[in-house]
């Protein structure tokens, strides 16, 4: 992390970005930073710390944040709100998390079927994504930076195996985004809970099983202690992005020089979550394994019957809402142009 900052900001300075001088004379702002995610959850919980952290060190302590556990200032299911009205100035989060507003907050989230990591950044950040995420999040007077990125999750935990389709019905499970349209429309009842609320709800049979992250997140919440089916893989996020989010009332407040230390700040931030993830997963999975989970991979006919219900999710949601239709056609235009690239420049 340390080499990571220093490294970061070498660079700015060089390239003019940001010089000492500059960064010395900025006022002080100080922010209130609300986490999505309890600090001791794997890979979320760490980098959560370093973007506060980060964003200290590379304004020369003229960007004084203080990140804020789950619920220590606000409910994190309510950080949109907080945020736009200004009773909170910032938080980490994901759009995911805010469809109750609208459907296609979960476009900048994770979008199911969807592309890995290098493509949805791509998207996000050459494609137009990005512009008509902060578009959507104007509306609630938020402005916003993509601010980490994870490649695929896990798809969930049973307490049973899942033999046939039918298995699927009756179920009540957290689920998390577009993902959750896609497991109703197979018969299962989703709700949506914040990290620290899933494990008692699976523990007290509120709900019969969850999907949460990636295996290291979901080693730190213990649903291995309750269920003991793990499938893979996690079609309905194959990358995710965080986001932060800070209350334009704040935002005005950073000059031109601070504001380029928080982009920055989120743009190392993707890279080491991104890098961090993807190289300690794999003992994750050998611990959870240890703890007597089974690994499960879904047959090509689950995956078929996702995939199918996930092509309906999306013509009812374009019906529904226009700015989800606005995001859809963006990102399907872009991954159409982008097949072409990948298509011939990767091994299938």
């Amino acid at each position: 992390m340390k080499f990571i900052t220093k490294a970061l900001a070498s660079a700015a300075i060089a390239t003019g970005l940001l010089t000492a001088p500059a960064i010395a004379q900025e006022k002080k702002v100080r922010a209130q930073m609300g986490w999505a995610f309890p600090s001791t959850t794997g890979l979320l919980g760490p980098t959560q710390i370093r973007l506060v952290e980060m964003l200290r060190t590379l304004s020369g302590g003229s960007i004084d944040v203080k990140g804020f556990e789950p619920g220590a200032l606000v409910p994190a299911s309510q950080y949109l709100d907080a945020v736009g009205n200004g009773s909170l100035d910032m938080a980490w989060s994901v759009a995911g998390f805010w469809t109750g507003k609208d459907i296609a907050f979960a476009m900048y989230g994770s979008v199911p079927f969807g592309p890995g990591v290098g493509e949805y950044i791509a998207w996000m950040k050459h494609g137009g994504g990005e512009k008509l995420m902060k578009e959507l999040h104007a509306k609630y007077n938020v402005e916003t930076i993509p601010c980490g990125i994870i490649s695929p999750e896990a798809s969930g935990w049973f307490r049973k195996e899942i033999k046939t389709l039918d298995d699927l019905k009756g179920l009540k499970m957290r689920f998390f985004g577009l993902g959750a349209n896609v497991m109703q429309k197979l018969g299962v009842s989703t709700q949506l809970l914040q990290a620290g609320e899933i494990f008692q709800a699976l523990q007290l049979g509120t709900i019969d099983a969850t999907e949460f992250s990636m295996p290291v997140m979901d080693l730190t919440l213990g649903f291995h202690q309750v269920a003991k089916f793990y499938y893979f893989p996690g079609w309905h996020q194959q990358a995710t992005i965080n986001q932060l989010m800070i209350s334009k009332k704040k935002w005005a407040e950073f000059s031109p020089t601070q504001k380029a230390i928080i982009q920055a700040a989120c743009d190392a931030t993707m890279l080491q979550q991104y890098a961090e993830g993807e190289a300690i997963q794999f003992q994750a999975m050998k611990d959870i394994e240890a703890k007597g989970v089974k690994l499960m991979k879904w047959s090509p006919e689950f995956l078929r019957a996702f995939e199918k219900a996930w092509i309906e999710v999306v013509a009812e949601q374009n019906a529904k809402s226009p700015e989800f239709k606005k995001a859809w056609d963006s990102y399907s235009t872009f991954r159409s142009n982008y097949k072409v690239w990948k298509d011939l420049g990767y091994l299938q």
